[in-house]
């Protein structure tokens, strides 16, 4: 399979160029753009939280991690003094970023259920429910950013199969077919679960865009001409 390095930069690269093209064509600002760079890049490393030793699951739980200090901060703000504020803001972040991270090492499997589609869209949409719920964003950017990062996911798994076939070889190693897939099966529960957070997602995102104005602004090649 693709390592780390690999995933980044091309995860990060055909994100930029997407983001790029949306400012080039009005679509987006520069601000508008870096966020949805950003996810994208973060989608290229997600699949990988299941490895045990990956550098994905450190970067993403670091992330989640300050994500769950800084929902503490917002709630501190108006509930608590600063300092409480403060010491649960800490709290808040060692939970996640240790025994969260170590028991979500601990309870997957390498490419199963998370390399999957079904995961990418799970990716996606809640990204789209914290971009429109925590940060802020209006709801066409919400949705950007939630679509940056599943296709890079997508793209995180396409690289998984690429690197499955060795040209020079003439063969297909065993990897083939692990990583790019719809859903990974037979896993009943984890398939279970993730359909769940897709449906608990669907119902706190707001409305659905008009998807082909989406993606007309997303890929604006009739600019072009």
């Amino acid at each position: 399979m693709a390592n780390f390095r690999t995933h980044i930069q091309v995860a990060s690269g055909a994100s930029g160029l997407l983001a790029a093209g949306m400012v080039w064509a009005g679509e987006a600002s520069l601000s508008q753009a870096c966020v949805l760079w950003l996810a994208g890049s973060l989608g290229g490393i997600l699949p990988d939280m299941d490895s045990d030793s990956s550098r994905s699951l450190d970067i993403v739980f670091r992330l989640f991690g300050a994500l769950a200090a800084m929902l503490v901060l917002l709630f501190g703000q108006q509930h608590l003094t600063l300092v409480d504020t403060l010491v649960l803001g800490a709290v808040g972040y060692g939970l996640v970023r240790y025994p969260l991270c170590w028991a979500f090492a601990h309870f997957t499997v390498h490419r199963a259920s998370l390399h999957s589609i079904l995961a990418n869209l799970v990716f996606g949409l809640l990204a789209v429910v914290l971009g429109d719920r925590l940060l802020g964003l209006d709801t066409d950017m919400a949705w950007f950013t939630g679509l940056f990062v599943f296709l890079g996911a997508c793209i995180h798994l396409l690289l998984d199969e690429l690197y499955s076939i060795d040209l020079e070889g003439r063969r297909i190693k065993r990897s083939f077919g692990t990583a790019l897939k719809v859903i990974e099966w037979p896993a009943p529960l984890p398939n279970l679960l993730l359909l769940l957070l897709l449906a608990g997602g669907w119902w706190l995102a707001p409305a659905s865009p008009d998807w082909n104005g989406l993606l007309a602004r997303l890929l604006p090649v009739s600019h072009i001409w």
